[in-house]
């Protein structure tokens, strides 16, 4: 028995699996009806209270990714588990509500109980089943019906071809959704502060230094003079001003050249060596266009400037990779 199992041949068996779901998955373009499919995200879209999605066991795991999946992307919703529902976790149900259940047979015991109750203290209910005349279906007010050839397992017990239809589709009615509402980059950083999708939506304002926290001095000032002002603030360059506007920077590595050059660092002034054509992000440029202009420019740091022009910060490679963008 030992010896078969380590002779088995898993990757065909993997194989095969692959095969049996794309087969079936690649289909549900062609056999969903778009009226119904438009209907469906139609009614989510001018929903009003609070969305949930319901299921249970496999289909409760999928409309809880799902449930995920749309609260990430512009469309909050709540996922409630059918057997914790007949215990009071209905109470959180309003008549402004929709409710969208996820049952591939429509025969779940579980969701049948409770589907009356259900009909009486939402707004509508949606469903997602594998039977169009199955008791779900008919008691919803939109159902979409998703057809499959066969379960991948030999057996065809196990639910997986109908587990992935339903995750697929559930993906599908959340880019529907996002792209009707032009959710935007912007919008998606706000849900995934935390995360690395987020982070790279990120603006340079998000992690700029602020103005305030940035030396600045006079054009006249000696290089000798900035260097404590550079190396307290630590971060690695100081504002040239005249007349208290920004006509220059002066960075540590300008100070390094300076000294291989023998520049006599008490008696020349910030003006004779400072870096003029200094490099400028708006406030509002996502950090991906930021890391490609360091790139480009060969240089660590940029100052960042309003809509009106005005500096209101500094952005570092530093603060970039202290983040873990890069």
């Amino acid at each position: 028995m030992v010896n078969r199992i380590i002779n088995f041949n898993f990757f065909r068996s993997a194989k095969n699996t692959f095969k049996k779901e794309i087969d079936s998955i690649s289909k549900i373009p062609l056999e969903l009806n778009s009226k119904n499919y438009n209907k469906f995200c139609q009614e989510i879209l001018s929903n009003n209270g609070n969305l949930f999605l319901m299921g249970i066991g496999k289909s409760g795991n999928i409309a809880e990714k799902i449930c995920s999946t749309l609260s990430s992307t512009g469309t909050p919703a709540i996922y409630i588990n059918a057997a914790e529902a007949s215990h009071g976790d209905l109470g959180m149900l309003t008549k402004k509500d929709l409710l969208i259940v996820f049952s591939f047979s429509g025969e779940t015991e579980e969701i049948l109980k409770i589907l009356p109750s259900c009909k009486k203290k939402v707004k509508n209910i949606l469903s997602v089943t594998g039977n169009e005349k199955s008791t779900l279906s008919e008691n919803s007010k939109i159902s979409i019906t998703l057809q499959i050839d066969e379960e991948a397992c030999p057996m065809d017990l196990a639910p997986t071809t109908s587990s992935t239809s339903m995750l697929l589709l559930g993906d599908a009615i959340a880019i529907s959704l996002l792209e009707a509402k032009n959710f935007s980059p912007k919008d998606f950083a706000e849900n995934h502060p935390g995360g690395s999708l987020g982070k790279k939506f990120f603006t340079a304002k998000d992690l700029m230094v602020y103005k305030k926290d940035i030396p600045s001095l006079s054009e006249n000032t000696k290089i000798y003079d900035a260097i404590y002002p550079i190396s307290s603030a630590g971060h690695g360059l100081t504002m040239i001003n005249k007349k208290k506007k920004i006509v220059g920077i002066f960075t540590d590595g300008d100070l390094r050249r300076c000294l291989e050059k023998k520049i006599d660092i008490n008696k020349t002034a910030l003006s004779k060596v400072m870096t003029v054509n200094f490099k400028f992000i708006n406030e509002n440029e996502l950090i991906s266009n930021a890391i490609s202009q360091m790139e480009k420019y060969k240089v660590f740091s940029l100052l960042v400037k309003n809509k009106n022009g005005q500096i209101t910060g500094l952005l570092r490679m530093h603060d970039l990779l202290e983040a873990k963008i890069i």
